[in-house]
């Protein structure tokens, strides 16, 4: 299981997360890997991801564009999806019904579709990475 953290425009997270003493406390037990748009973060469980969030709250909000967490290869939700899961307030197999795609082009979020919403939308035009997450109702009413 992965935390995929999307960092914003002109922000270097990997190197914001290793030069602050907090956060490299915070992450002593993890690897944090670089990725060209961000962090990946490996955790063994929903609850220690979720946990680990929690913790990194303040660096999510201001250096984080989208966290996304990755359940299985190709298999991502949003945090607030895996949350409720956790929670139990959406089952897993049922929290297929909102996808939103991102497209990320030169280290950050560049176009965000709604497949079922806008099908001939296609915002890959020079994407270095597209990634289809699940999102809950409210995320998907609210954009």
């Amino acid at each position: 299981m992965l935390l995929l953290l999307v960092q914003r425009e002109a922000t270097d997270l990997y190197s914001t997360l290793l030069t602050s003493e907090t956060s490299r406390n915070i992450l002593r037990f993890y690897r944090p890997k670089k990725l060209d748009y961000g962090v990946s973060i490996t955790c063994v469980s929903l609850g220690s991801l979720l946990s680990l969030t929690s913790e990194l709250r303040w660096y999510l909000r201001r250096y984080v564009q989208e966290a996304i967490v990755e359940i299985a290869p190709g298999e991502c939700y949003t945090l607030s999806l895996a949350e409720e899961i956790y929670l139990r307030l959406e089952a897993h197999e049922e929290a297929r019904d909102y996808k939103k795609r991102l497209y990320i082009r030169e280290g950050s979020v560049a176009a965000v579709a709604w497949p079922e919403c806008d099908e001939d939308a296609d915002g890959s035009e020079g994407a270095d990475t597209v990634l289809d997450v699940w999102c809950s109702e409210s995320e998907f009413n609210q954009d």
